[in-house]
């Protein structure tokens, strides 16, 4: 199940959700709750546009984990992970250049990882692969936890990106917008 906060501080190129900059509905946590709990799913992804720019979404992890759901956040990793409840599996995105916010990047984040947790590249050219593995090795990210690298709809093949993570026998895990390639790029899916 995808909880979908509404919000974002950034704008990066690529993003698909740009409806949740602005749409949806004020609720409360225990209204979030009550109707995950309607679902028969035991694992609940909490996405955005960017959760943690939303004032409940810390609760709301914390009331999620209480009840038993398996939880996950989707996160830009442009704002601190630290108080995210630790049972959390935090997904970070690190901005690459062509994303346009590579500098809002929260280098701070880093040391915080965890390995149940996931780092995530969005790969939108060469040029964004070549420097997403120099940030890896800079940062010494191999071993920390789950990379993720996934090419930007439409802008990197799926088989190009393969080929390069191939090629250079790259310890990360290839990633597709699954959703995508089942309903189409429909917004909400």
């Amino acid at each position: 199940m995808f909880v979908r906060l509404t919000g974002c501080p950034l704008r990066c190129r690529y993003c698909d959700t740009e409806y949740a900059f602005y749409d949806g509905d004020w609720t409360t946590v225990r209204d979030v709750v009550d109707k995950v709990s309607t679902f028969s799913t035991r694992h609940v992804c909490v996405t955005g546009g960017e959760p943690l720019a939303q004032p409940g979404c810390l609760r709301l992890l914390a009331c999620l984990c209480d009840l038993g759901f398996r939880v996950s956040l989707e996160t830009s990793g442009a704002l601190d992970i630290g108080p995210v409840d630790p049972r959390v599996v935090r997904v970070v995105d690190i901005k690459t250049p062509d994303s346009g916010e590579q500098p809002k990047n929260r280098l701070e984040n880093l040391p915080e990882l965890r390995s149940t947790d996931l780092l995530k590249f969005v790969i939108c050219s060469r040029a964004d692969y070549d420097w997403s593995k120099a940030f890896m090795g800079r940062h010494a990210l191999a071993g920390r936890c789950e990379i993720l690298f996934s090419p930007s709809f439409k802008q990197v093949a799926p088989v190009q990106l393969a080929e390069w993570i191939l090629q250079d026998r790259l310890g990360v895990r290839f990633q597709l917008q699954l959703h995508k390639i089942l309903w189409g790029d429909v917004p909400g899916k």
